[in-house]
């Protein structure tokens, strides 16, 4: 590793020979470490010309004496106008059957200290080891972007008491996250996801239940899935299955992949969850943990099945799921899909009886789940067909300078009474602002020129029928545009 950050030496207008301030990212392994500031003294704090990073060992130098092409990374995605229709129905429908469930949401910052994901998701983690964004801050403290949503959630559950108010909270949160892997389809390195929590409640039932809302969110989302479900025991049984495990890996150590063969040494229980067909195919005849389960896991486990069934929801064993964070206990489960390639789950989620705990709060069990909203948004895209985004109810088509001034004004107040109102303010020909109507999807067009406005009389086109007729205008704008706004709301 790289010594201290040093000042460099170089000059700019009005500062030449002084010291500017670095920014230094140094290397470790496959991934760039946080970065280190040096502000020499009298140095203006907010001056950032220099920069050196490195990554692989390979270091360059940016000056700023050449002009770079701005865009967005590689991994960070820019949702479009054309994309955001099928983005605002997930959230809509996610946000509504939430509600029906007795959730509420909650909104926590993206960026949390380093040790809070640490003491979470597990040092020896894939996802702390090689794929968070994490930095240290001006004051010393290394902070990163959250990589997941339940930790953030469960350090706002533990700071703000929030079990104070009631037993048992049902929380959810819908936003960015960010981890630093390989973009893929439906996975990038800025993701979305919505993230469910119920914490204070540990009823098998109440698992079924979560996994039945994950259900009937994908369902009324137009989805065709299938949900698979394990169980990790408990800190009582799973040392055993541990030890099984263990023994399984070692007969076979040295014919495993890379990474399989790292985990078998840090993380054991991680090597199911590998996606080498190589690998896969020799953990066919890996002990199963539901095999070494306790008597209450057990129990558990069993009275989550009823109660699913019970729900007329069907649910599949899967000994190979683990889920990639270390809190999970008990029950496990995955939503997926075979549209998406190797990247199938579009859910996944489990119970988490210590975690709450483990990050000094109440003694408190909890279950969750997330869904990513790139795979859904793909998955809609692909088995139903995405919708095309909302289109204005009613394009103002406005001629001459006293029409463009009433126009103006109707737009406003029909804005004010719901309906969907589009208008351009150049006077352009009446061709060319039918077009846009067209452009715009419009469902009417309301023809105003300042001889209709001088004989009280527009032209209302209906877009989709190709038909028109009189609209009588009235000196009372807020009563004309009620009538008009009740006129498209009953098409």
């Amino acid at each position: 590793m790289a010594g201290p950050a040093k000042p460099c030496k170089k000059s700019w207008p009005g500062r030449e020979g002084s010291a500017r301030r670095c920014l230094t990212f140094y290397p470790v392994w496959n991934k760039v470490a946080p970065f280190q500031t040096v502000d020499p003294p009298g140095f203006p704090a907010d001056t950032h010309h220099f920069v050196r990073w490195a990554s692989r060992g390979a270091v360059r130098r940016n000056h700023g004496s050449t002009r770079v092409k701005i865009q967005a990374l590689k991994g960070f995605k820019d949702i479009l106008p054309a994309e955001s229709g099928v983005w605002q129905r997930i959230e809509q429908t996610a946000r509504d059957v939430f509600h029906r469930f007795g959730f509420a949401e909650i909104r926590v910052p993206i960026l949390e200290k380093t040790d809070l994901f640490v003491r979470s998701i597990g040092e020896a983690t894939d996802i702390v080891e090689k794929e968070m964004y994490t930095f240290i801050d001006r004051n010393g403290v290394s902070l990163s972007l959250r990589p997941e949503g339940t930790a953030p959630v469960l350090r706002a559950f533990i700071e703000h008491s929030l079990h104070t108010l009631q037993p048992v909270q049902r929380l959810y949160t819908i936003g960015p996250m960010f981890r630093h892997e390989r973009p893929q389809k439906g996975r990038l390195r800025q993701f979305h996801q919505l993230s469910v929590e119920v914490l204070g409640a540990d009823h098998p039932r109440l698992d079924a239940e979560v996994m039945a809302m994950a259900w009937m969110l994908l369902t009324e989302l137009g989805l065709t899935v299938r949900l698979e479900i394990n169980s990790l025991g408990c800190p009582a049984c799973r040392p055993d299955f541990k030890a099984a495990l263990e023994n399984f890996l070692a007969d076979r150590a040295g014919s495993l992949c890379e990474d399989c063969e790292r985990r078998r040494l840090t993380n054991p229980l991680r090597v199911l969850d590998c996606k080498s067909s190589h690998c896969r195919a020799q953990y066919q005849t890996a002990p199963a943990i539901t095999d070494y389960l306790c008597p209450g896991c057990a129990d558990h486990f069993a009275a989550v099945e009823q109660g699913l069934d019970l729900l007329g929801i069907p649910a599949t064993r899967n000994k190979f799921m683990v889920r990639g964070l270390d809190y999970y206990t008990r029950t496990t489960f995955e939503l997926v899909t075979d549209q998406l390639g190797a990247q199938s789950a579009v859910g996944a989620g489990g119970r988490y009886d210590g975690l709450v705990a483990q990050l000094d709060g109440p003694k408190l069990p909890g279950i969750g789940f997330g869904m990513g909203m790139e795979r859904l948004a793909l998955l809609l895209t692909e088995q139903v067909g995405a919708s095309a985004p909302a289109g204005a109810d009613l394009y103002i088509a406005a001629l001459g300078p006293a029409a463009l001034e009433r126009g103006f004004q109707m737009a406003h107040v029909l804005r004010g009474q719901g309906v969907r109102v589009s208008m351009e303010h150049d006077g352009k020909s009446l061709k060319s602002q039918m077009k846009q109507a067209g452009r715009l999807a419009a469902r009417y067009a309301l023809i105003l020129g300042d001889e209709e406005l001088a004989s009280g009389q527009a032209v209302l086109r209906n877009m989709g029928a190709g038909t028109q007729d009189s609209l009588a205008l009235d000196d009372n704008l807020h009563d004309w545009a009620a009538g008009l706004a009740a006129r498209i709301a009953a098409g």
